[in-house]
């Protein structure tokens, strides 16, 4: 049988005015599904369950969970920090949402996907936290908010020998595209760096004792 696979949507609680207005709305770029498609899974987009055992009923009728990237960003206060820098702040219910379920697929040994946002939210669910703004707190930085088509590679990375990362992509270094402004600052005691840009920002995570749980910052 194909893989099941659950996708966390954004969500616009009614005060968005370019994704539904004020009603409130679940969206999500097709993307995502397409590629879960062509690689032979059923996707499935998340309803943002509020309720605690219907996140896990969710999570139990899966075979993997894909968690995607947003444009606004998680609360500091999650990660134990004050706001120090002006941007969007992610709705409250997509943030716990994609918190508790990435608890919840790490304890169960759920087979994860992190993509952008879906990598700072997994760090910052197992117990790690953020560069709250990449120009402000990083010297000399990249230009990880890429003018270009954010489908473009942008900047190269270094990928860490013996990691899952290096297996699955069989190349030391490879260019990759860049859309953020945040990054992992303190890695989740559970996961390591598997990937790092030449400005110390890092690009991917992963658990070394989970069966698939790798993070892309791309």
């Amino acid at each position: 049988m194909k893989p099941l696979i659950g996708v966390t949507p954004d969500f616009n609680a009614g005060d968005r005015k370019e994704w539904g207005g004020r009603e409130a709305t679940f969206f999500l770029r097709a993307r995502y599904i397409r590629a879960i498609e062509d690689l032979g899974g059923v996707p499935v987009i998340l309803p943002l369950a509020e309720d605690r055992s219907d996140r896990r009923r969710l999570l139990n009728d899966l075979d993997g969970l894909l968690l995607t990237g947003s444009g606004p960003d998680l609360a500091p206060s999650l990660y134990g920090e004050r706001r120090r820098y002006k941007f969007r702040v992610m709705s409250r219910r997509r943030a716990d949402f994609e918190l508790d379920v990435a608890r919840m697929a790490a304890a169960s040994r759920l087979p994860v996907l992190g993509i952008c946002g879906g990598m700072q939210a997994m760090n910052v669910a197992l117990g790690g936290s953020l560069i709250q703004d990449i120009p402000a707190q990083v010297d000399s930085p990249l230009p990880h908010r890429q003018k270009a088509s954010a489908t473009e590679s942008s900047h190269a990375v270094d990928v860490a020998p013996h990691s899952l990362l290096r297996r699955i992509l069989g190349q030391a270094r490879i260019r990759v595209n860049s859309s953020h402004h945040q990054s992992v600052k303190r890695v989740a005691p559970s996961l390591v760096a598997s990937a790092v840009a030449s400005d110390g920002v890092l690009e991917a995570l992963e658990s070394p004792k989970h069966r698939f749980l790798p993070a892309l910052q791309w």
